[in-house]
């Protein structure tokens, strides 16, 4: 496959599956009572904070190393995440028995640094708004020859998460449903590109919405002036899985053409996403894995009436920081 070349479709999606097949902890959609009553909507939810490592991201870590040649084995593999992406990495790289590199900002949260060395991964530190992540990625790439896996530009990567979409079609099919909308978190653009390939192949009239911080808003920006759109520096978000700097270069076209639009969402609005998703679904969600949910109260989107699906991309919060966002 030219990775280069080459954006994910639909077949990708479905091989993508085969090969996650056996690996993959089941995220059957979750629905709640007094959640729809609040609505006015029936609201399916996607967990994929019960997902293994904590995240989606497993999936398309998981694809893209599972098709490496021997000779990449050999090399090893080098990624920069803020935390989830390394988790799915580290993980399938022991899988595979590869050695990983993993590049996180300094300000990444213990619990996925943590967890990435915990499964085996070397974690190098670099700081997240003085320093450029390709710079500090670059030894390790043409000095030490190791493969750059990354965080969502990229064909493997796309068709990865994509299995997202796919199950939530054809489990929304095999239960008679229909969906009007699917609200997805947003940051380089890897998991809602993957997601609206799938759902647009399975159900065509299904509206999808990115969603992202206020102030990360690339892609929502993006999307409106028709062309890639950079973040403005200096903000800060309690979302750090989904802080990206500006739309991925294969993922926005995919994006463009799929998305029925962005929604931006504040932290205040987050963190009463995560204490909703707390109580009503008893499920611990991280910001960047609420904002989803967020989406649903901005009223950026009519859903009164409508059918809709959620997709809680991440679990990966320390119980200390979590109580503090949902108690205030």
């Amino acid at each position: 496959m030219d990775h280069q070349n080459f954006a994910a479709g639909i077949a990708d999606i479905e091989a993508a599956a085969k090969r996650l097949s056996g690996q993959l902890v089941p995220t059957r959609l979750m629905e709640s009572e007094s959640l729809n009553d609040r609505y006015n909507a029936r609201i399916f939810f996607k967990p994929e904070c019960l997902q293994r490592t904590g995240s989606f991201k497993f999936r398309g870590a998981y694809n893209r190393i599972s098709q490496f040649t021997p000779e990449e084995k050999e090399r090893g593999i080098v990624a920069f995440s803020s935390g989830n992406h390394a988790q799915g990495v580290a993980s399938s790289a022991r899988i595979f028995g590869i050695k990983a590199v993993i590049i996180m900002p300094s300000d990444a949260p213990q619990v996925k640094v943590d967890n990435t060395r915990s499964y085996g991964a070397e974690v190098v530190f670099f700081d997240r708004y003085t320093e450029s992540r390709d710079v500090i990625a670059a030894p390790f790439i043409e000095e030490r020859g190791m493969v750059l896996v990354p965080p969502y530009d990229d064909p493997s990567i796309i068709a990865g998460q994509g299995t997202i979409g796919l199950e939530i079609a054809d489990e929304a099919k095999e239960r008679g449903i229909t969906l009007d909308d699917v609200f997805v978190p947003s940051g380089g653009g890897g998991l809602i590109s993957g997601v609206s390939i799938a759902v647009k192949a399975r159900s065509p009239q299904t509206r999808i919405w990115g969603v992202e911080p206020e102030n990360f808003d690339d892609l929502r920006r993006s999307l409106v002036a028709g062309e890639i759109r950079s973040n403005e520096t200096g903000y800060r978000s309690i979302c750090d899985a989904i802080l990206t700097a500006q739309p991925g270069d294969l993922t926005f076209p995919i994006n463009r053409q799929n998305l029925a639009g962005g929604i931006a969402v504040s932290d205040i609005a987050v963190r009463k996403a995560m204490r909703e998703a707390a109580s009503h679904l008893k499920l611990v969600v991280e910001p960047g894995g609420s904002v989803g949910l967020a989406a649903l109260a901005s009223g950026e989107v009519d859903i009164k009436g409508k059918t809709v699906a959620v997709v809680l991309s991440g679990g990966n919060v320390d119980l200390d920081s979590f109580s503090k966002l949902i108690g205030s």
